[in-house]
C-alpha cells in the first residue's frame, strides 16, 4: 500500500486549453488578463497544486497556446488533441492518455478559469488520499472546478466522447464523489465572453 507521501508524488495536473473560444470571438486563452495571457492564471493554479507534473492539452490555435504555456514555465508538458473539435471529452481523453504510466491521480483545471484558490487544490488532493474516487470543488452548493480523479476512474475518462466532459462519470459516483467547499467563488468563475474578462480585471 502506498504511503501518503508516495501517493502525493504521483499526482499530476491536466489543464484543458484546446477550445476555440467561439463565444469570446477567438483567442480567449491568449487574451490579456492583468498583463499576461489568461492561460497563465490557470497555469499558476496548476503549478501551485500538490502535483509532480502539469500537462496542457492544446487544440485550436495550438502553436500559440503551446508557446504561451512554455513562456509561463518550460517544465510544462504539452499534448495536442487532434480531435479537439469533438469537444471537451476528446481533450480530456487525450490528456489522460498522455499521463505517466504510474500516475495515481489527476487534478483537472480549465484554461479559462483564472481565480482558482490554492487551498482548494490541496483539499481536493487530500480527499483523494483519503480514498475518494473523485473530488470536486464547490462554493455555496454549486459544483465547479478543479476536479480530482483517482486512477481507478482513468478507464472511464479514456472512454469519454462529445462535449460533456466528465459530467456523467461524476454523476455515476453518487455519494462517493467528495465535495470540497472552496473559500471563494473562484472555483465557479470562467471566461466565456469578453465581458466576463472585463469584470475580472482590477
Amino acid at each position: 500500500m502506498e504511503t501518503e507521501a508516495t501517493l502525493s508524488d504521483a499526482f499530476d495536473a491536466l489543464v484543458l486549453a484546446a477550445g476555440a473560444g467561439l463565444r469570446f470571438g477567438g483567442g480567449k486563452l491568449l487574451a490579456d488578463y492583468r498583463g499576461v495571457p489568461l492561460l497563465h492564471a490557470a497555469l499558476a493554479s496548476a503549478f501551485a497544486a500538490p502535483v509532480r507534473s502539469v500537462t496542457v492539452v492544446t487544440g485550436h490555435d495550438a502553436q500559440a497556446v503551446a508557446a504561451a504555456a512554455r513562456a509561463f514555465d518550460p517544465r510544462v508538458r504539452l499534448i495536442h488533441a487532434a480531435d479537439h473539435r469533438e469537444g471537451m471529452g476528446a481533450s480530456l481523453r487525450t490528456g489522460v492518455g498522455a499521463l505517466p504510466d504510474d500516475s495515481a491521480a489527476l487534478l483537472l483545471f480549465l484554461g479559462d478559469m483564472p481565480r482558482v484558490p490554492e487551498v482548494a487544490t490541496a483539499a481536493l488532493a487530500a480527499a483523494i488520499k483519503r480514498g475518494a474516487p473523485a473530488a470536486a470543488a464547490t462554493f455555496t452548493g454549486r459544483r465547479g472546478h478543479p476536479v480530482a480523479f483517482a486512477r481507478e476512474l482513468y478507464p472511464a475518462l479514456l472512454a469519454l466522447k462529445g462535449d460533456q466532459g466528465a459530467r456523467e462519470v461524476l454523476a455515476g459516483l453518487g455519494d462517493r464523489l467528495a465535495l470540497v467547499e472552496a473559500p471563494d467563488d473562484g472555483v465557479l468563475i470562467d471566461v466565456d465572453r469578453p465581458a466576463d474578462l472585463d469584470r475580472l480585471r482590477p
